[in-house]
């Protein structure tokens, strides 16, 4: 979107999303936010590790992702307003990310069914390499207990999609049908807490008040 079609818009350039989430860009489209998305090359594993060997909790994990990626590429952008986000989902102290190939998937969703997860979605605002703002948003989700049989077809259905999102669904699609209650914003399940973000925007002063 050109920034000048957005009347609360104040900066001079689009937002620039460091993400090549579908779920993420939804979110801005709806918010009517002008961005361009281009996807931030960090070692998200590396990351991780680092963050749970000192100690760190799923919301330190997240917040650290969002920072690595809006940093990196915001270094290279000079005078860009660049947004880094990253979600993972947790349930009896464990943490699940985006599954690597069907089987995870199928072990990571056989574990939640029955239970309720927690998804931690986390941001960060970044300019010139440094980060400007930060926060993580939650939602819990209760996923009902579902058979092997509606397992396997739901994995057939989803086919590799089922890899690309943390927890193994996207709620915006088949991945509603695993669910029995949910408590938190669509926005922070789709993959970002845009309350918050936007909030973060006004205050820095690239969304009018």
């Amino acid at each position: 979107m050109d920034p000048t079609k957005n009347p609360f818009w104040r900066e001079r350039a689009p937002l620039v999303l460091a993400s090549k989430s579908a779920g993420r860009r939804l979110v801005l489209e709806q918010a009517g936010l002008p961005f361009v998305a281009v996807p931030a090359d960090v070692d998200e594993r590396v990351i991780e590790g680092a963050v749970l060997a000192s100690g760190g909790d799923a919301d330190a994990v997240v917040t650290a992702l969002a920072c690595a990626k809006a940093k990196v590429l915001s270094a290279v952008r000079p005078g860009a307003l660049v947004l880094g986000a990253d979600q993972a989902a947790s349930c009896e102290s464990r943490l699940f990310g985006k599954p690597s190939d069907r089987a995870v998937a199928a072990q990571q969703l056989r574990f939640l069914s029955g239970k309720t997860h927690r998804l931690h979605s986390g941001f960060a605002l970044a300019r010139d390499g440094a980060v400007v703002a930060q926060g993580v948003g939650h939602a819990d989700l209760l996923m009902r207990a579902f058979s092997d049989a509606f397992l396997e077809a739901y994995l057939d259905a989803m086919g590799e999609d089922v890899t690309t999102s943390a927890g193994a669904y996207k709620i915006e699609g088949f991945g509603a049908l695993l669910f029995e209650r949910v408590a938190g914003d669509h926005w922070t399940i789709l993959g970002l807490p845009l309350m918050d973000v936007l909030a973060a925007l006004r205050r820095i002063g690239a969304v009018a008040e």
